[in-house]
């Protein structure tokens, strides 16, 4: 059975959206939703504002009620049925991230088992036949195929196949029905 690698923030959680409300909601900013969403945080921000957002990212619970993208949850299943399936969550930047993240995936993904998620640092180390991740420096470190979800911080991106959406996904990887 092939292996498939599941990034999870922006991947198979709204990291993003959550990051979005949190600035339009509780920083002084004129930007609107539509351009939080166009453009990397990081070339939006200030850099005191994102280092406010690095210490809300840190703080305890802030990824135990992230969103779960559209079509995650049932295609992640479909998915099972034919690939072997982990989830690969690069958390060290955020060590107080481990329980909310091992606690959100449990509530979420529950047919995923414990021994299928990793908690890493560079996922380099990751041994599988396709990793779908939103960070490149993630896919060119990999050795399987890399298959990059589109994000606000990757529109520009083109050394891979991309996926913009779960459908997209389930297209490319399950059969047709």
């Amino acid at each position: 059975m092939l292996r498939l690698t599941l990034d999870m923030d922006d991947v198979l959680a709204n990291t993003h959206e959550k990051l979005i409300n949190i600035v339009l909601n509780d920083f002084s900013t004129t930007l609107t939703e539509k351009e939080l969403k166009a453009a990397p945080l990081k070339e939006l921000l200030h850099p005191k504002q994102l280092g406010k957002l690095k210490k809300i990212m840190n703080a305890p619970s802030f990824f135990a009620d992230i969103e779960v993208k559209e079509d995650a949850i049932e295609t992640v299943r479909a998915l099972s049925s034919y690939y072997e399936i982990f989830v690969a969550t690069a958390c060290m930047e955020f060590p107080n991230s481990f329980k909310d993240k091992f606690d959100w995936l449990a509530r979420h993904f529950n047919f995923i088992p414990w021994t299928h998620i990793v908690f890493c640092g560079h996922k380099s180390i990751i041994q599988s036949d396709y990793l779908i991740d939103d960070h490149t420096k993630n896919l060119y470190a990999f050795k399987g195929e890399g298959i990059l979800f589109t994000a606000a911080h990757n529109k520009k991106e083109t050394g891979f196949r991309r996926v913009s959406s779960w459908k997209e996904v389930s297209e490319l990887f399950l059969p047709i029905v």
